[in-house]
């Protein structure tokens, strides 16, 4: 039996993406955990490596919704009371971020490129 022509352009797919191999998982990433909670955020300095994939966890410990914000980055992620969500980041350049809650405008932390 012949192998139907209109799989083959899926078949030449599959095997291109077989012998380049496949890219590394969100599982396989370095996780950096975050605890948001009421206007806090921990830890108040949050190190992630510099021109590198990573994860940034976050959870919400506390009892009303927040808001993981960084102008620098373009990055923001709100989160119900008690969820948790992650942010994955191809690279950030070596330096320092300023992060915020923008819910809760006084709750600052620094995230850290090294």
């Amino acid at each position: 039996m012949a192998f139907p022509r209109h799989l083959l352009p899926a078949a030449a797919l599959a095997a291109g993406l077989a012998a380049i191999g496949a890219p590394a998982r969100a599982e396989e990433l370095p996780v950096i955990k975050v605890e948001m909670k009421d206007g806090t955020i921990t830890p108040n300095v949050i190190e992630v490596p510099a021109n590198a994939r990573f994860k940034l966890e976050i959870t919400n410990t506390g009892t009303s919704p927040v808001e993981f914000e960084s102008v620098e980055l373009k990055r923001e992620k709100a989160l119900a009371a008690g969820a948790t969500s992650s942010i994955v980041f191809r690279t950030v350049d070596p330096g320092t971020y300023d992060v915020f809650d923008d819910f809760h405008p006084n709750s600052k932390a620094t995230l850290v490129a090294k």
